[in-house]
């Protein structure tokens, strides 16, 4: 007869990084992790497993991520508070009410597309931006990679997206993917998947996993390889080897808003010759004596990535609000 090990605080993601959080006052409070947020309820565990969650009245569990590290009365199960996140991972809402925190405290985001139609380099150019903004290191999995002869084009397209960018190609279906997938899912260590629907996050996680409780997976139309919404709610499951992976609902729009320093990352090349041009202001669009526009010409950095650049660039200051009015009774607007 075996014995179940019980994880430890570490195994489940606990660091430094917040025990530090922790002060004496709070010594005799219980560290928890959100493992799932619903409309109506949030769910815990700990190093027990399942963990009783009470929120507060009037709690708003839109304020809560999944991955996020809470401190509760043992005895009770209320939530007291929320500790400091390492990183987040967040996205603005159409219509621009506010941001949806996707998932909290993650090492790794696995960008997951497939080998097909749904491959988009505009749409993981706004993935990545969100993940260098979150804090957190992106990486792109490229799915169903054993129904296509052209895997190799499909890698070497997403690698050119930004600088040093892993990209792991593999079939979801397969043991091999868990392999794949290895060096970011190590113990402790989070990701998370995100990606529009049916492009195989559902059955990844399934293999991840080797869970009983499996996760839904649903088809997608062959004609545009659009998929249906399997995963109706972010939840944390555990990884074989020691890791964690947090599983999100496809997102069908991804607005870019409020993450300046997610577009310099994934344009370093830009933004680190924009320093050398003439003007503080360059738009690299006329000014003499730009240097952007001069290593264009050199053959250095690609047109297309410019103009790229600069139309993210101006969404991301229109869809930006900003606060307006009088000191001390300042409101937010969005800009025209």
């Amino acid at each position: 007869m075996t014995t179940a090990i019980t994880p430890s605080l570490e195994q489940l993601g606990w660091s430094p990084f917040f025990a530090d959080q922790v002060s004496e006052k709070d010594s005799g409070l219980a560290p928890r992790r959100i493992s799932s947020v619903h409309r109506s309820r949030v769910e815990a565990i700990d190093v027990a497993g399942s963990a009783a969650l009470e929120l507060p009245a009037n709690s708003n569990t839109a304020d809560f991520a999944v991955g996020d590290w809470i401190l509760a009365d043992p005895l009770t199960g209320m939530f007291v508070a929320r500790l400091a996140r390492k990183s987040l991972f967040q996205r603005r809402q159409e219509g621009g009410r506010g941001q949806q925190l996707v998932a909290a405290n993650i090492d790794t985001l696995l960008i997951v597309t497939s080998c097909n139609a749904d491959f988009h380099p505009a749409r993981l150019e706004r993935y990545l931006i969100m993940a260098d903004q979150a804090g957190s290191k992106p990486v792109i999995v490229l799915t169903k990679a054993d129904t296509t002869a052209d895997v190799g084009d499909f890698q070497s397209k997403a690698e050119a997206l930004q600088r040093d960018l892993p990209v792991i190609a593999l079939n979801g279906h397969s043991a091999d993917a868990v392999v794949s997938l290895m060096p970011w899912l190590g113990i402790g260590q989070t990701v998370a998947l995100v990606g529009s629907s049916g492009v195989g996050k559902s059955t990844l996680v399934n293999t991840l996993t080797a869970s009983d409780s499996m996760q839904k997976t649903g088809t997608i139309r062959e004609y545009d390889a659009q998929g249906r919404h399997t995963t109706t709610a972010r939840s944390l499951h555990a990884v074989q080897g020691g890791g964690w992976v947090i599983d999100t609902p496809g997102i069908r729009t991804l607005y870019v808003s409020d993450i300046t320093d997610g577009i310099d990352t994934l344009f370093a090349e830009i933004t680190e010759l924009a320093p050398l041009c003439r003007f503080r202001d360059c738009t690299h669009a006329h000014e003499p004596g730009c240097a952007v526009r001069d290593a264009i010409a050199k053959g250095e950095v690609d047109a297309d990535r410019l103009e790229r650049w600069r139309s993210l660039s101006a969404e991301n200051s229109s869809r930006t609000p900003v606060l307006s009015g009088p000191r001390g009774n300042k409101t937010i607007k969005k800009k025209r």
